[in-house]
C-alpha cells in the first residue's frame, strides 16, 4: 500500500465571496513546498488544478506557469497527481451548479487542463459530491445556499454528470486517464425510533457513487424518492446508458463522519435539534453519545468494497487535535488499511491529508474568522514547519512503520471523556503507563498543575514529582529518577517565578531556577531523553518598545531573569536538543496565586487594586502556554521558542479589561506608574513577546474571555 498526499485546498463560495485555502495557507507564494513533500517518499499527490482559480471568467486565456512548475517538479520527482478540478467549490460565478453549464462547463475546463497536461493519469473532477450537495443544498452553509432535498439531489446529479463528461473529454486526449472518486465515507446511528432515518440516511450515501456505476434504475432503493423530488426518469437513464465507474474510490473518514439521531431533545443543546416533518431529534456525532456503537473506518471501507469491488483508497486522513491525537488517529487509520489489505481488499493508498494544515474549517468554511489547524507542516510563520506527522508520514512511505511513546496511548475518540451525551463525563482519566512516561518535575506548581491536566486530557502517561520527591538541584537525585522511570522526555515545571521573592531569596533562585535545570540537561543528553524547560520574559530590558522574538539580546534587569539567562546557556550548552520555552506572566484557573486570579479576587471583595500602567507584558493562559509546549515536545522541536497568547498590554489596561469582562467595578483600580511600587526588583518596561519560529497559541482577547468563563 503506497502513501499519498494531500493539500488542503477548497475553493468554495458563501454568498459572492469565494474562500481559497491555498491562499490562506501561502502556497501561491511560497517556493519549496512540493520539494518538502518529495523528502516525505510519496507517491502520489492530490493537487488543486481547480477551475475556479484558474478559469473564474469565462473564455480568457488560462495563465498556466505556477500549476506548470508545479506539476513538472512532481512528475520530476516521479510523485503521481491526482488533479483536482473541484474542490467543495460550486464552479466559477459564470456556471449555476443547479444547472447543466456546471457540467458542460466542467467538462470544458478539464480539456484544457488535459491538453495542457496529457501526462497526468489521474483525476478528481469533483471532490465530495455529496458532502458538498449536503452543505450546498440541504444545509444551506455553501452558495446556492438552499434546504430541501430537491436542491441537494439536484446539485448531487449534476456534480456526478460533470465527473462523467469530464472523465469523457479527458480521456478523448488521454484515453488512459483514471477517474479517483473521492467521497466522506460515514454511517448514521439512532434511537429505535428514528431507525427509519438512519436507514434512510445510509441509502443516500451511497447514491452519488450509485449513479456514476450505473445503478440508479427502476429497482434501487432512492429511485422513486429521486422522482419525486425532481430528478427524470430520463436523467437516471443517462448514467445507466453512460456509467462513469471510478479506477478508484477514495474515501475521506473523519471521526464526525459518523452521527447518531435522537429524539430526546432535552438532552442535547439547541444547536443540534432539526426535523424531518415526522420526529424533531438531535443530529450529533455519534463519538460523542454513550448509545451510539460507532462501526469505525474498517468496517466501513469493508462495507464499501463488498457493495462495489472496485480498488479503494483512503483519500484524506486528518484530525483536529492535539499532535499525539493527530499521530494515534493516523496510525489507526494506517492500520485499517493495513487490516483491509491483509484480507484480500485491493488497497491502493492511504492519503495523508492537510500536509500544510487548513484554515476555518471549525466554521465550516462560511467566514473570514479563519483559525488554523495545523498538518504534516505548520505555515502560520510564511515558512513550513515540519511537525512530528511530517516524520510520521516519511517512515510509513520509506519504512512502512513509524513509533514514538505517545502512540502506546489511546486517542481521545476511544476514551470515556469523549462522551458528551446524554450525560457529560466527570472524572479523570487515569493515564496508563504502557510505554516510556513524560517525568514532570514540579508537578505541585501552576504551571507544573497545568501541565498534569494537559497530559490526563490529552492521554499522554506521565510521573509528577514534587520538590520532596526530586531535589533536581542534587544530580545524584535526578539520575536515580531517571533510572527508575525510565522517561521519554523531562518536563521542569519547577523553579521561582516571582520576580519579587526571587531578589529576596537569590540563592534558592539560583538553585531552582540554574543549577536544577542544567543538571537535568547533562542527564537527558546522556541518556536521549527530550527536555523541556520554562523560562521568562524577564531575560530582556525592556529598551525595544516592541514585542522580542527568540532572536532578541538578553540583557536581564533582575535577578529572576540572571537566572534564567544562565538556565539557557547552560542548558544548551548541555544538551544543544533541548527546548526552551519563554514566556510571559501565565493565569490558570486552577488556583489562584496567579498574579491575574489575585486582581479578579480583589475586585469581587470591591478592594481597591493599584496596578502599574508603564509595564507592559503578553499575558498567556496556561492550557495554551501547556498545549503549544507539548506539540512542540512532541514534534521534536528544540532550542529557544517564544510561546505566549497573542497581544501585548500594561498591566493597568489588562486589569481593566479583566474588570470589564467580570462585571466588577473598574474604579476600584487606581493606575500609578511602575516606580512608585517601591518594590526591590527591576522590571523592564516592555516585555512583550512574539516569534519568528511559530505563531500558533489563540490571541490574548480568546484566552481571557475563556479565563472569565472557568473562574465565573
Amino acid at each position: 500500500m503506497e502513501i499519498w498526499g494531500g493539500i488542503e485546498c477548497t475553493i468554495n463560495r458563501v454568498g459572492d465571496q469565494y474562500f481559497d485555502q491555498l491562499t490562506y495557507q501561502g502556497h501561491y507564494a511560497r517556493s519549496g513546498d512540493l520539494k518538502l513533500l518529495a523528502d516525505l517518499g510519496i507517491k502520489k499527490l492530490r493537487y488543486p488544478i481547480l477551475w475556479e482559480k484558474h478559469l473564474p471568467q469565462a473564455d480568457v486565456a488560462i495563465k498556466w506557469d505556477f500549476v506548470s512548475e508545479q506539476v513538472n517538479f512532481l512528475q520530476h520527482n516521479n510523485i503521481d497527481v491526482i488533479a483536482g478540478l473541484v474542490h467543495h467549490g460550486s464552479g466559477p460565478a459564470y456556471v449555476n451548479i443547479l444547472e447543466e453549464s456546471f457540467a458542460e462547463g466542467l467538462a470544458a475546463y478539464a480539456s484544457k487542463v488535459a491538453e495542457r497536461f496529457p501526462e497526468i493519469m489521474y483525476y478528481t473532477p469533483v471532490n465530495e459530491p455529496l458532502t458538498t450537495a449536503r452543505f450546498c443544498g440541504l444545509y444551506g452553509l455553501w452558495y446556492p445556499h438552499k434546504h430541501d432535498d430537491q436542491h441537494f439531489f439536484r446539485i448531487l446529479y449534476n456534480e456526478c454528470k460533470a465527473t462523467a463528461l469530464t472523465m469523457a473529454a479527458v480521456r478523448k486526449i488521454n484515453p488512459k486517464a483514471q477517474l479517483v472518486h473521492t467521497e466522506d465515507i460515514g454511517m448514521t446511528h439512532s434511537t429505535p425510533l428514528l431507525q427509519y432515518q438512519a436507514d434512510f440516511e445510509n441509502k443516500r450515501r451511497w447514491i452519488g457513487l450509485d449513479l456514476l456505476c450505473g445503478r440508479v434504475n427502476s429497482s434501487h432503493a432512492l429511485y422513486n424518492y429521486l422522482i419525486e423530488h425532481g430528478i427524470s426518469a430520463d436523467e437516471l437513464q443517462y448514467f445507466i446508458e453512460n456509467p462513469c465507474e471510478p479506477n478508484i474510490l477514495g474515501f475521506n473518514h473523519y471521526i464526525t463522519s459518523e452521527r447518531y439521531l435522537d429524539e430526546r431533545l432535552e438532552l442535547y443543546p439547541p444547536h443540534t435539534h432539526g426535523q424531518n416533518g415526522l420526529h424533531r431529534y438531535a443530529d450529533v456525532e455519534a463519538v460523542r453519545s454513550a448509545d451510539a456503537v460507532l462501526a469505525g473506518p474498517k468496517a466501513l471501507l469493508k462495507e464499501a468494497w463488498e457493495r462495489y469491488k472496485l480498488p479503494i483508497a483512503i483519500t484524506e486522513a486528518h484530525l483536529h487535535c492535539g499532535r499525539e491525537d493527530q499521530l494515534r488517529w493516523l496510525k489507526h487509520i494506517h492500520q485499517a488499511a493495513t487490516d483491509l489489505s491483509a484480507e484480500g481488499v485491493d488497497f491502493r493508498g492511504l492519503t495523508v491529508w492537510s500536509l500544510f494544515g487548513a484554515y476555518g474549517w471549525d466554521k465550516l468554511l462560511t467566514t473570514e474568522a479563519r483559525n488554523y489547524e495545523s498538518g504534516a507542516f505548520d505555515v502560520r510563520t510564511g515558512a513550513a514547519r515540519p511537525t512530528q506527522i511530517a516524520r510520521m508520514v516519511e517512515a510509513l512511505a520509506k519504512h512502512g512503520k513509524f513509533t514514538h511513546p505517545v502512540l502506546e496511548q489511546e486517542g481521545w475518540w476511544t476514551r470515556p471523556d469523549r462522551i458528551l451525551y446524554p450525560s457529560k463525563f466527570s472524572g479523570q482519566i487515569a493515564t496508563r503507563a504502557i510505554t516510556r512516561p513524560m517525568l514532570i518535575i514540579g508537578g505541585d506548581t501552576t504551571l507544573g498543575r497545568s501541565l498534569v491536566k494537559g497530559c490526563n486530557e490529552r492521554n499522554i502517561s506521565y510521573v509528577s514529582l514534587n520538590r520532596r520527591q526530586l531535589n533536581f538541584a542534587v544530580m545524584h537525585d535526578v539520575e536515580a529518577a531517571i533510572n527508575k522511570y525510565k522517561p521519554w522526555a523531562i518536563v521542569n515545571a519547577a523553579g521561582y517565578f516571582q520576580v519579587e521573592d526571587a531578589e529576596m531569596d537569590a540563592e534558592n533562585c539560583f538553585l531552582m531556577n540554574s543549577v536544577g535545570p542544567a543538571n537535568l540537561a547533562v542527564c537527558a543528553n546522556k541518556h536521549g531523553i527530550q527536555l523541556l524547560i520554562f523560562s521568562s520574559d524577564q531575560v530582556f530590558d525592556g529598551k525595544k518598545n516592541s514585542e522580542y522574538t527568540e532572536a532578541d539580546d538578553v540583557n536581564p534587569l533582575n535577578l529572576l531573569g540572571v537566572s534564567k539567562v544562565r538556565a539557557e546557556d547552560e542548558v544548551l550548552s548541555a544538551c544543544p536538543e533541548a527546548l526552551i520555552i519563554r514566556s510571559s506572566e501565565f493565569f490558570s484557573d486552577l488556583s489562584d496565586d496567579s498574579a491575574m486570579s489575585r486582581l479578579v479576587a480583589a475586585l469581587s471583595r470591591k478592594e481597591q487594586v493599584d496596578v502599574a500602567d508603564d509595564v507592559f507584558i503578553s499575558p498567556t493562559l496556561a492550557s495554551d502556554l501547556i498545549n503549544g509546549s507539548l506539540d512542540l515536545l512532541i514534534d521534536g522541536e528544540h532550542h529557544i521558542w517564544h510561546v505566549a497568547n497573542q497581544g501585548t498590554v500594561s498591566w493597568a489596561d489588562l486589569a481593566l479589561d479583566l474588570a470589564n469582562r467580570s462585571g466588577y467595578n473598574a474604579a476600584l483600580l487606581v493606575r500609578k506608574p511602575y516606580a512608585e511600587f517601591n518594590f526591590n526588583a527591576t522590571r523592564p518596561s516592555y516585555s512583550g513577546l512574539t516569534s519568528s519560529r511559530g505563531i500558533f497559541l489563540p490571541t490574548l482577547d480568546d484566552a481571557l474571555d475563556r479565563f472569565i468563563k472557568r473562574a465565573g
